[in-house]
């Protein structure tokens, strides 16, 4: 059975989001359940397919699976290390990555909603301090490559370079536009937009797909970190 093309979402979804925070009772969520599945899970299904075969151009060891903890989040929060007893949350996301059991800090494209804006990107938010040191010599050693790199997504303003950042500078003597990325304990690369009408028709998918494209180059370079850092673990080990 073929499943239905995605059309984009709806008003009444982020109402949901809305609404299932502010009411926070899993009793409410039960006889409201059809409505989350209607309204959000089942777009989000179609969505992850739709986009999927693109996706596996990019990497093919990407989990794919339309389904919730698969490649879709809980609308459940898991509250037992958060000061934040909330159980439900205003924000619904996918994520297309390797799996985790091999490849625990690789980084991800995502794609998130809330009732007022969505985001998407590409994601190093598991980087480790290894991962972006290695990262930070790879980029000192070859500045050329590292620039050519990332030529494509800074042709227009459609990303924003996110993530925590030291205090101090550790290359204080660097170009401001470089510390951007050699300052970051980790590292995200985001659109971010509170224009919801674009979420109401099927052309967010091609903006989503247009966007990827754009951040492949630098994904597959922070992928070459992670290899590198698996093999380095490796010789170590032996």
């Amino acid at each position: 059975m073929n499943r239905p093309e995605f059309q984009g979402f709806t008003e009444e979804a982020l109402q949901f989001l809305e609404q299932v925070r502010e009411n926070d009772s899993k009793t409410w969520y039960e006889e409201n359940k059809p409505r989350y599945e209607k309204l959000l899970l089942d777009p989000f299904k179609q969505l992850v397919s739709g986009l999927a075969p693109d996706l596996l151009l990019i990497d093919p060891l990407f989990e794919v699976t339309p389904s919730v903890n698969k490649t879709i989040s809980r609308l459940y929060r898991d509250t037992r290390f958060s000061k934040d007893k909330s159980l439900y949350r205003s924000t619904m996301w996918f994520t297309f990555k390797r799996p985790k059991a091999d490849w625990l800090e690789a980084p991800s494209f995502f794609f998130e909603i809330s009732p007022l804006s969505f985001r998407y990107g590409m994601g190093y938010y598991s980087a480790n301090r290894e991962s972006m040191d290695i990262f930070r010599a790879k980029v000192l050693a070859n500045l050329d490559v590292f620039y050519k790199t990332i030529q494509p997504m800074s042709d227009g303003d459609r990303y924003e370079i996110e993530g925590d950042k030291y205090k101090r500078s550790l290359h204080p003597d660097l170009p401001s536009e470089l510390k951007e990325w050699i300052d970051r304990k980790n590292l995200y690369l985001v659109h971010n937009s509170t224009d919801i009408q674009r979420l109401f028709s099927s052309v967010i998918a091609d903006e989503l797909l247009t966007g990827f494209k754009q951040l492949e180059p630098i994904y597959h370079y922070l992928c070459k970190v992670e290899e590198q850092k698996m093999a380095s673990s490796v010789v170590n080990r032996s």
